[in-house]
């Protein structure tokens, strides 16, 4: 059974609106910048959401447990598609729509604020609740905001955490559970994400630089991507999906790839189709040491070397929890464009002569013809593994 995704809204670094994030997408502009914003004196490379404060949608509606910086963002990326799910509302009923989120952030920075002005005022301030950071908090958020009572949960498994979201999401669709779901993924910058990868030295202090021998890290970035999905035909299809869990270290890949050749081989099955039948790849792409290593030795033993292949990490930073959602939204856009456009990798040139060669975008390289399918990969601590292959009809 197809499962499509109907609508994008996407909110990120690139930009707001589909224009905008394309334009930035393809001309390799990033949305990287230098930033002290959250580690005062430490300037590093955020990928940063320049939509102000003031734009972002409200959320005194909801009660003061849901009211984030978090839950803006991904009312910002629902109001981007808020009439195609009003019309699948009405057309399903509200109990039939579900909301399948990935997060790991949620209300942290609500809760790092409050922490703070404990310790200098001795109380937390009367706009903090401790319900602000729990995880679930967004799925209720936008379920309030929309007044659905379908199935309704978040997962948060890192980096895979909204590629597992959109994989549940298709699964209680084939299940006949729902007949639409809001799924995709939404992470905020916050001071405890950035400090806790600074202390695992896996953050750059520039741009990262994927695939590079220089490469140094990644950029903490933030952003919210969500679908309406559905088994109503559209442009672009979740053709394929594959999970896997590895478990061999708390943060590092297993560099054998196993798990992760898993979930892409679940997802080509699934998808019904052979590796050769890939046109792009969207790497995970983090630019550390490890991941880099296992990815690129995995995508050639799988696809060999002359597949097009692009980390967008360095144009968006990456955004953890939401980070799957993102660079299927770019995914998507891609598949929109008759052109077949393609997102670049940028990166300083400098080959890693221990990396095999891999066939790398350039910005402005382009298909010739609609992109027909694509991979994207997303390999997480702890060894959770997660790929998604997406159609176009």
């Amino acid at each position: 059974m197809s499962i499509y995704l109907n609508a994008l809204g996407l909110v990120c670094p690139l930009g707001h609106d589909h224009a905008a994030i394309s334009r930035r997408l393809y001309a390799g502009d990033s949305g990287v910048r230098a930033s002290d914003r959250h580690l005062a004196g430490q300037m590093l490379a955020l990928g940063s959401i320049t939509l102000a404060e003031s734009g972002l949608p409200s959320v005194m509606h909801l009660p003061l447990r849901d009211q984030s910086r978090n839950n803006r963002l991904a009312l910002a990326a629902l109001e981007r598609i808020r009439p195609e799910t009003d019309a699948a509302i009405a057309r399903f009923g509200a109990h039939r729509v579900g909301i399948i989120i990935g997060t790991s952030t949620s209300g942290i920075a609500e809760g790092e604020a409050a922490f703070a002005h404990a310790a200098q005022h001795g109380s937390f301030p009367a706009h903090f609740h401790y319900g602000q950071q729990e995880l679930g908090s967004v799925a209720a958020a936008l379920a309030q905001t929309l007044g659905v009572s379908g199935p309704a949960y978040v997962h948060s498994s890192a980096c895979a955490s909204s590629a597992k979201a959109m994989a549940s999401a298709a699964r209680l669709l084939n299940m006949g559970l729902c007949d639409a779901v809001i799924s995709g993924g939404v992470d905020s910058l916050c001071g405890f994400t950035i400090a806790g990868f600074s202390a695992l030295e896996s953050v750059s202090a520039s741009r990262c630089n994927p695939l590079s021998a220089n490469r140094n890290g990644i950029n903490i970035g933030e952003g919210a991507a969500l679908f309406l999905m559905s088994r109503q035909e559209a442009t672009v299809s979740l053709r394929g999906w594959g999970e896997s869990s590895d478990a061999h270290h708390i943060s590092a890949p297993d560099p054998s790839g196993t798990g992760a050749r898993l979930a892409i081989e679940k997802a080509l099955a699934r998808a019904q189709i052979k590796s050769g039948e890939i046109d792009y790849i969207n790497l995970h792409g983090t630019a550390t040491l490890q991941n880099d290593a296992m990815e690129s030795q995995l995508i050639a033993a799988l696809f060999g070397h002359t597949v097009a292949v692009s980390s967008t990490k360095p144009l968006t930073g990456h955004a953890l929890g939401a980070a799957s959602a993102v660079e299927a939204g770019l995914c998507w856009l891609a598949m929109q464009d008759d052109q077949g456009n393609l997102p670049p990798h940028l990166w300083d040139g400098v080959a890693d002569p221990a990396l095999p060669p891999l066939q790398l975008v350039a910005p402005g390289q382009r298909l010739g013809r609609p992109l027909r399918l694509a991979l994207s990969n997303s390999f997480a601590f702890g060894g959770s593994n997660a790929a998604l292959v997406f159609g176009r009809s």
